[in-house]
């Protein structure tokens, strides 16, 4: 029952070249950050990953992308990552928009056993009609587009109401990083990094675990479970250096408020 691995290269040793994997995070929260750059470190290539975005230019994701090791995305949003664009727009990289709860509920039929769903979001557009572009030549030609899917009508309290069939996803490896995790692989997420880690652990045939403390069996309350451990298959515990390491992806200051006068100085309309 023990599944704790004493490093996170071993942890990922066994992904092989071509493999499918699920990465939990959203934008830099919650991301596998250690578990990723192992990937990288090993050399893995030509992998499909799944994830809500990917990462930034040279954080998260983004050093498999600036590497040339994935070869496909399926993902929601891709707007902060410039790589991203222009291995997408070179026809270097195939990528799948879906939109984002569709791909939460992707994820999460997947580790249901649930082999698809229908769903209202994208009924009337290329989503269910077909026609995105999921890759381009390098002469900027679709080479590849998203094909038309399956839709049905259904009564609905509101009368009848057309759906789109999508489909569940699993990867071969889950890839998530939690706050807290014990041997038995039981994993909580803080605050906003439960976002896709839930539902990443759960679609990966193999899932990963990095986390900033582990504990043992029976320290976490079974009632404060975010994931069970019978979703986990290896769990990494990171060093404080490792657990630290958190980026911002978008530093906001505010200025500084104005300059008020003490009400008693001579600036301040004195007649003395």
């Amino acid at each position: 029952m023990d599944k704790v691995v004493g490093t996170a290269a071993q942890a990922v040793a066994d992904i092989p070249d071509g493999a499918t994997i699920s990465v939990g995070g959203f934008g830099l929260c919650g991301i596998p950050s250690v578990l990723i750059a192992a990937l990288l470190e090993a050399g893995t290539k030509e992998l499909q990953a799944v994830s809500n975005n990917a990462g930034v230019d040279g954080w998260g994701l983004g050093l498999l992308l600036e590497s040339g090791r994935l070869r496909r995305m399926v993902a929601s949003y891709v707007g902060e990552n410039k790589e991203f664009a222009r291995q997408y727009l070179a026809g270097e990289l195939e990528v799948e928009l879906t939109p984002q709860g569709t791909l939460a509920e992707r994820m999460r039929a997947g580790g249901s056993g649930i082999p698809a769903f229908f769903t209202a979001t994208g009924v009337g557009t290329q989503v269910a009609e077909g026609g995105l572009p999921w890759r381009y030549d390098d002469a900027g030609n679709v080479v590849v587009s998203s094909p038309a899917k399956q839709t049905q009508v259904f009564e609905t309290p509101e009368g009848p109401k057309e759906f789109v069939l999508e489909h569940a996803i699993v990867a071969d490896f889950g890839l998530v990083r939690a706050w807290k995790g014990d041997r038995h692989g039981n994993l909580v997420f803080r605050d906003s990094a439960r976002n896709f880690n839930p539902l990443a652990a759960m679609c990966g045939r193999v899932t990963i675990a990095e986390v900033e403390e582990l504990v043992e069996p029976g320290e976490i309350d079974p009632n404060n479970v975010h994931t069970p451990g019978v979703f986990v298959h290896r769990v990494v515990e990171l060093t404080a250096e490792q657990a630290a390491d958190k980026r911002i992806e978008k530093r906001t200051t505010r200025g500084a408020p104005p300059s008020v006068d003490p009400p008693n100085s001579a600036a301040a309309g004195s007649d003395l």
